[in-house]
């Protein structure tokens, strides 16, 4: 079967594929940021260049595609009719790379939550999983205002 779109549409659509600020990636990082968390990201001293990292707490957050990742979920089931083997070996050694990277982390002392594009969709269980993956977020304190007020 030929490709729908023409070699100028599909090199565009190619080059429109990012890996980071992911449409995902930056629903996760707003809803930490509004919580309260602070982060890193894409620590180029560790493996894989994670997506966010908390040094602090010595955890990580990882948010995928499911689709490049190869997610157990319709949308990363789907395989294309053109080029398949082509596209199955890309994704397959995607998923072989993020392996190998998990595994460095865990054995450096890291602990990982790994976040599906499908799951960014709904955004209270999303919040419920990372609240209890990073415990509870910062509260500010109030101790500098109190200090300043007796003083």
């Amino acid at each position: 079967m030929a490709d729908v779109h023409t070699p100028e549409q599909r090199r565009r659509n190619m080059a429109a594929i990012r890996g980071r600020d992911t449409q995902p990636e930056m629903t996760v990082r707003r809803m930490l940021h509004r919580m309260g968390y602070r982060y890193r990201l894409h620590r180029k001293d560790l493996p894989g260049r994670p997506d966010l990292v908390f040094p602090g707490r010595r955890k990580i957050i990882e948010v995928r595609g499911c689709y490049w990742h190869m997610h157990d979920c319709p949308w990363g089931r789907v395989t294309p009719k053109t080029h398949a083997e082509l596209w199955q070996s890309k994704r397959t050694a995607t998923v072989t790379r993020d392996e190998r990277n998990l595994r460095e982390l865990e054995r450096s002392g890291w602990a990982i939550q790994v976040v599906w594009e499908c799951e960014t969709r709904d955004k209270e269980a999303l919040r419920m999983r990372l609240v209890a993956f990073l415990e509870p977020p910062p509260t500010p304190t109030l101790a500098r205002s109190t200090e300043e007020e007796t003083l």
